[in-house]
């Protein structure tokens, strides 16, 4: 087109007419791809995604909200500019030049489209919960590193005018180079692999790793970090290779399994430790939960004493209030509704220390969630303290400032009768 035009107006006695024939030719293809590009964008925009955002298919519907159809219509301006510059232009630096620019704009068109599919096809998974059994994210991110380096090599080969294999077969002397540069991508896929592989991680997990200060939910697993949000909605980053290398908790059993475990133990002051009097038999009696260990466990004690001499106390067996007490809580715990039946539930001492006799409370909530946990946990306690004086028991606490001053005061009532 350009040599017609060149002849045209050199017929016509018109100076500088390569150069003008030229300036005509790009108006032209500026023209033609302005018309391309339209149509293009009226295929797309207006026909195509309408019809998609209607579809029955999740994927589809997905596909349709991207930026894919904008990049449609810049990939056939793309094309209709290859071939126009051919038929506009005469084969020269000119149309070499504009041939290059218009073929890297193709690739960068080709690889941002494959980034809006991998985008879609990850959002997709997660809607499907099929992301959260396999590393979605790692692996998207892998495909879309591969698909970058490769559209790096061959718009390389481009500006360079070499074949792309040329390039390929430099860089296997570049392998270890390579190696060190994309150690953590390729350590973080193999460990994503293996965390899918094993079932070891999903998002959503409860995950704690203290070397990190972790503690909180997995909200995304990539290629090369692992994203948790703590529970102080802080989020914490940590290298998805070092949860092969390293350990770390997983608390969705526990959220599997229904129960999750209360074990805290209160420390009982020694001194408050005695046998049952006859008055607290038969007081205890009267409790809906200890009177059938009461009544059982004194026919037992009296079956076994009538051969013993119980002038002195050292002989035959007696009830002792910290032993009622234990019976009492295990009776309490397999009576509340909240501790999980199915599991275990033990009331057991601890070896003694010099703040008393710890008593530990080892049982399992039938709630997970952490708040509604806390606050089970939390009524068992209270009760505890509450009812542990019905039993003559104490709990140990250090001296406070108002034991301090209350002694002192009684003290100072003492020097004042006695003067």
């Amino acid at each position: 087109m350009q040599a017609q035009i060149q002849a045209w107006l050199e017929s016509q006695k018109i100076m500088y007419a390569d150069m003008i024939a030229v300036v005509i030719a790009l108006f032209g293809i500026v023209v033609t791809g302005v018309i391309i590009y339209q149509i293009a964008r009226l295929f797309t925009r207006r026909i195509m995604q309408p019809i998609l955002a209607r579809s029955h298919f999740l994927f589809i519907r997905q596909l349709s909200e991207t930026r894919i159809f904008i990049l449609l219509s810049y990939l056939a301006l793309g094309f209709a500019l290859n071939h126009m510059v051919g038929v506009w232009l005469e084969p020269g630096k000119i149309v070499l030049a504009l041939s290059t620019i218009v073929q890297i704009w193709i690739l960068f068109n080709f690889l941002f489209i494959a980034f809006s599919l991998l985008d879609t096809f990850s959002r997709w998974g997660f809607e499907r919960q099929f992301a959260v059994h396999f590393p979605m994210g790692g692996v998207v991110q892998t495909v879309k590193l591969i698909s970058s380096i490769g559209i790096g090599i061959a718009i390389i080969s481009l500006l360079i005018g070499q074949s792309p294999f040329i390039l390929l077969s430099g860089l296997g002397a570049m392998t270890a180079v390579l190696m060190l540069v994309f150690k953590d991508p390729i350590l973080g896929l193999v460990a994503g692999i293996q965390l899918s592989a094993n079932n070891m991680l999903r998002v959503g997990d409860w995950l704690e790793m203290q070397k990190y200060n972790a503690d909180g939910d997995v909200i995304d697993i990539g290629l090369t970090t692992v994203k948790v949000r703590n529970w102080d909605k802080t989020v914490t980053t940590i290298p998805t290779y070092a949860l092969i290398s390293d350990s770390f908790k997983n608390y969705r059993p526990m959220s599997e399994s229904g129960g999750r475990r209360i074990k805290r133990a209160f420390l009982i002051d020694a001194n408050s430790i005695r046998f049952i009097s006859e008055a607290d038999v038969q007081r205890f009696t009267r409790s809906n939960l200890l009177a059938d260990y009461i009544i059982s466990k004194s026919k037992e004690i009296d079956e076994y004493n009538q051969k013993a001499d119980l002038s002195l106390s050292l002989n035959g067996r007696r009830l002792t209030n910290i032993g009622t007490f234990r019976a009492y809580l295990i009776r309490y715990l397999n009576n509340h509704p909240k501790v999980h039946k199915g599991m275990t539930i033990m009331v057991r001492q601890l070896a003694p220390t010099g703040e008393g006799v710890p008593m530990e409370i080892y049982c399992f909530s039938n709630d997970v969630v952490w708040a509604n946990y806390e606050g089970i946990q939390a009524d068992i306690f209270d009760h505890v303290y509450a009812v542990i004086g019905e039993f003559g028991l104490r709990i140990y606490q250090n001296p406070t400032g108002h034991d301090v001053q209350s002694i002192a005061l009684s003290n100072q009532k003492s020097s004042g009768l006695n003067s």
